[in-house]
């Protein structure tokens, strides 16, 4: 593979990875460039899978598009699955404090 073809592929596999990230279902909470390092894996992937089933052409193949697309939307399922979520904490009205904070200038209660 050449240098060209490579970057090609890492481009292709970014643009395959966000369309992985729109099959699934819901908000996914995992950054945009894990989104797309599964999408670059993904590409490779569906292409040795092609490969592996002598449905390539040596172009392009709808094939090998289809094939890279579905490996995409399972990585980033699965790695939605494992990737921590993200904690939305609810806005607190002006002039309240954080829970379990106490009010300025009092002492923390005494321990025996």
């Amino acid at each position: 593979m050449t240098i060209g073809g490579l970057a090609a592929a890492v481009v292709l596999g970014a643009a395959v990875g966000v369309l992985g990230r729109l099959i699934v279902p819901g908000r996914e909470s995992m950054p945009i460039w894990l989104t797309i390092a599964v999408g670059i894996v993904a590409a490779f992937a569906g292409t040795g899978l092609a490969h592996l089933f002598g449905v390539t052409s040596g172009g392009w193949s709808l094939w090998e598009t289809i094939f890279q697309i579905a490996l995409a939307a399972v990585g980033v399922f699965l790695v939605a699955l494992c990737w921590p979520k993200r904690i939305v904490h609810a806005p607190r009205p002006p002039g309240s404090s954080p829970p379990g904070s106490r009010p300025p200038g009092s002492r923390p209660p005494r321990s025996s």
